[in-house]
């Protein structure tokens, strides 16, 4: 069996791992970035959308080869047709571009690459190494054979699906309350705006919602998330997507070219996401918006904030829990009260009936926003219907 020695090992080349290996790499450290596919970003299982804002956070440049469209605005349907249009202008933050994911996914692992770190495909980690106890590595196929993998540190970044947390003894159980079964759709020949994302609420897509992410010239992805527990059968999430373009003028008429299907958990981050050895990041320590299932972004945060923790602990050589922590506090200090408020205001909405949820369109419609974001309109919402919010009530 083949062996690599290095300072860090990474599962998985999304986002998130390789926002870790570069800035681990960046740092001087010797990183091998594992991914068990054999084309980074493909096959996709994203809707592609993200905002804008925080690329630059990140150290990420915006470049048209990944860029498929940039977006005006947003449109929000509710279940009898009401819609609320915001565009770039209040939207702020909110709105963004379309992305080609497989050609962003590629330019992040190229700027791995470029700072050092050794990508290897079509590697399947299967365990994790311990000796005396100690999590030192990785056990993985490859097309040549069986290799293990001895590190300092074990980044996992295996996305939803994620074993390697569990394989080291971490706790990354989820709901079913807080999983969304969703199917995605690449349509063509619409007749939609090339320029406004849409997302439609309510009946229609239970405890989600439906999504129409244009990437121009009439062409769409078209998708849904359904809450887990409201699944009577798989096909569910299938069965109302079909419903919705049937009935749709503009999209009832487009061709499937393309269908992904997957999960998303929508909880608000694991209770912990190190370990003595190990860090998890992006979609692997559930870190994803909780109401609309966004986690490209916050990939990208957790895998800076493990590969610049991982620089620190390079000085000293200390890569226990207690040392990663400071990890575990920048996502949380960044990100957590946000996603523990998106949290708790999916659980709300998705207890709403159609009656309720066109009431709150209309509402939010009649108001004066100055920026439309989660936060401002849970702000509006309290006013007319503090039920909605009540529990969390302290973070609006």
């Amino acid at each position: 069996m083949t062996r690599y020695d290095c300072d860090v090992v990474v599962v998985g080349a999304g986002p998130g791992g390789s926002m870790a290996a570069r800035y681990a790499a960046e740092a001087g450290m010797k990183v091998i970035l594992l991914e068990k596919k054999a084309e980074i970003g493909a096959p996709l299982r994203c809707a592609e959308g993200v905002a804008k804002k925080w690329l630059a956070e990140v150290g990420i440049t915006p470049d048209p080869k990944w860029i498929r469209a940039d977006m005006k605005g947003a449109i929000i349907r509710s279940p009898s047709g009401y819609t609320f249009q915001l565009d770039e202008s209040k939207a702020g933050s909110e709105v963004g571009y379309v992305l080609e994911r497989h050609l962003f996914d590629k330019h992040l692992a190229e700027l791995a690459a470029k700072a050092g770190a050794k990508i290897m495909m079509r590697v399947g980690v299967y365990d994790v190494i311990r000796e005396n106890g100690k999590l030192v590595g990785v056990k993985a196929h490859t097309m040549d054979g069986d290799i293990e993998v001895y590190a300092k540190c074990v980044v996992a970044a295996d996305g939803y699906e994620s074993q390697v947390g569990r394989w080291a003894g971490m706790d990354t159980t989820v709901k079913m309350s807080d999983i969304c079964t969703c199917i995605q759709y690449r349509m063509v020949n619409l007749d939609i705006a090339n320029d406004y994302c849409e997302f439609i609420i309510g009946g229609d897509a239970p405890g989600g919602y439906i999504w129409v992410f244009p990437k121009g010239d009439g062409i769409a992805n078209v998708g849904i998330g359904v809450m887990g527990t409201k699944c009577k059968h798989g096909a569910d999430p299938k069965y109302y997507l079909d419903k919705y373009i049937a009935k749709t003028p503009g999209l009832a008429k487009g061709e499937i070219v393309e269908v992904v299907g997957g999960f998303v958990s929508t909880c608000p981050g694991l209770d912990e996401t190190v370990d003595d050895n190990i860090i998890l990041v992006g979609d692997a320590a559930r870190v994803i918006d909780p109401i609309t299932g966004g986690g490209i972004c916050h990939a990208c945060r957790t895998g800076m904030y493990a590969g610049k923790v991982l620089a620190e602990c390079f000085k000293t050589g200390d890569y226990s829990k207690k040392a990663l922590k400071p990890y575990d506090k920048m996502w949380r200090d960044r990100m957590e009260d946000k996603l523990y408020r998106n949290f708790m205001a999916k659980e709300k909405l998705a207890t709403l009936d159609d009656e309720t949820i066109d009431q709150l369109i209309k509402l939010i419609m009649d108001s004066d926003i100055k920026e439309v974001n989660v936060y401002n309109l849970l702000k509006v919402i309290k006013e007319r219907f503090p039920k909605v919010v009540e529990g969390f009530e302290e973070l609006i």
